[in-house]
């Protein structure tokens, strides 16, 4: 299946969500990504039993240190899946472009 998504968004393949240290959030940010998203299984659904849920904790405090700095917490986000929904992936990929299109460039690159 081919999925139709922006050319902007780049893949991290993790073996888990939970893998997903609250530093590579940073790090993306601090290195002048407009924005940074996580997708995980369906909460309740982690083959790694809680990595899901290890990895929204991550990204909510990703967004709250963000906040604290003075840059939109909400350039990260993290997004719930199952592995069988590819239309769904490309969806979330276009809601957060278009999210980070919204806000704008990221700051740090000024």
């Amino acid at each position: 299946m081919r999925l139709d998504y922006p050319s902007n968004v780049k893949i991290i393949r993790v073996p888990c969500s939970g893998k997903v240290d609250l530093m590579y959030l940073l790090r993306a940010i601090q290195k002048g990504a407009d924005g940074v998203y996580v997708v995980g299984c369906l909460e309740g659904a982690c083959h790694y039993n809680a990595g899901n849920f290890r990895a929204r904790e991550r990204v909510n405090h990703a967004n709250r240190l963000l906040a604290e700095v003075g840059i939109e917490g909400e350039r990260v986000r993290m997004y719930n899946l199952s592995s069988g929904e590819g239309p769904t992936f490309a969806a979330y990929a276009k809601e957060m472009t278009e999210h980070i299109l919204e806000l704008g460039p990221n700051p740090l690159n000024k």
